[in-house]
């Protein structure tokens, strides 16, 4: 946000909350802060500190235990105080718990990660919560420009490094990835004087995923296409040339029910679904 002085000073701060999650290192396994809602924590820090008057909640739903307070505490060790924690038991669902207090508490601006590091990991609580708030949401972002009459101008991550220019009504949601900016360090001595605000909650079971079968995720062999040359040059631009697929559909002009009975044919062949 680069915003010239005389916009600054007719700017108000807004209400800003920040959804994080417990995160999961993926060499050890151990509990962390999750890299991408530490951004977005990074991002709503960057808003505070362009835009004067802006207040800072960040919110989590989930039990509180040893390895959870720690991972916890890493968030507030970034420059927070004190953060809000939504008790509830492990497999209950959160986003009924969310949804139920951004809409009594009504922040314009509600900033949280793509996707957990743990559970589900679907990416797909953003949208449940823009749906239970009838709210809009960019995703991919990069930065926030400026927010002025209650409007956000956003720069939203495109493929290959490109950039779009958004504008947003407030309230939104925003999720950001690795695109947005790399969180800070946290420091250990602000992370353990901050405090829990704990807020009981009445937990829902997530009846869906009770029905899972949750097993840890394991990278398939890599099949190897068998090189037949005669030179080293032909060997070595075979082997540093990037292999296409061959078992590609494209489907043009098709229903939604063709589409979904395509999509659900190669879950099955590729043995993801049984």
């Amino acid at each position: 946000m680069q915003p010239d002085l005389h916009q600054k000073q007719q700017q108000q701060g807004i209400d800003v909350a920040v959804l994080v999650s417990i995160g999961r290192h993926p060499t050890t396994g151990r509990a962390r802060r999750a890299e991408q809602d530490a951004r977005g924590l990074e991002l709503a820090l960057a808003i505070e500190a362009e835009l004067p008057g802006t207040r800072i909640s960040m919110l989590h739903a989930g039990s509180q235990d040893d390895s959870s307070e720690a991972a916890l505490r890493g968030y507030l060790g970034m420059g927070l105080k004190s953060m809000t924690l939504l008790e509830q038991p492990e497999g209950s669902d959160a986003i009924l718990a969310l949804a139920k207090h951004l809409a009594a508490t009504s922040p314009q601006l509600v900033i949280t990660g793509a996707r957990a590091e743990r559970g589900e990991g679907s990416g797909l609580l953003p949208y449940a919560l823009a749906e239970h708030l009838d709210w809009p949401l960019v995703n991919s972002l990069a930065s926030v420009e400026k927010v002025e009459n209650g409007v956000v101008t956003l720069l939203q991550a495109l493929p290959r490094g490109q950039r779009r220019r958004l504008k947003v009504r407030l309230p939104a949601i925003i999720s950001v990835d690795e695109a947005a900016p790399v969180a800070r360090q946290s420091a250990f001595g602000p992370a353990r004087r901050a405090t829990f605000a704990i807020t009981p909650t009445t937990p829902e079971a997530d009846s869906e995923l009770a029905q899972w079968h949750l097993s840890p995720a394991r990278k398939r062999p890599k099949r190897l296409k068998i090189v037949k040359a005669a030179s080293a040059r032909d060997r070595f631009k075979a082997a540093a040339s990037k292999s296409e697929g061959k078992g590609g559909q494209v489907l043009t002009d098709v229903s939604p029910e063709q589409g979904a009975e395509a999509i659900y044919k190669l879950l099955k062949e590729e043995d993801v679904l049984r």
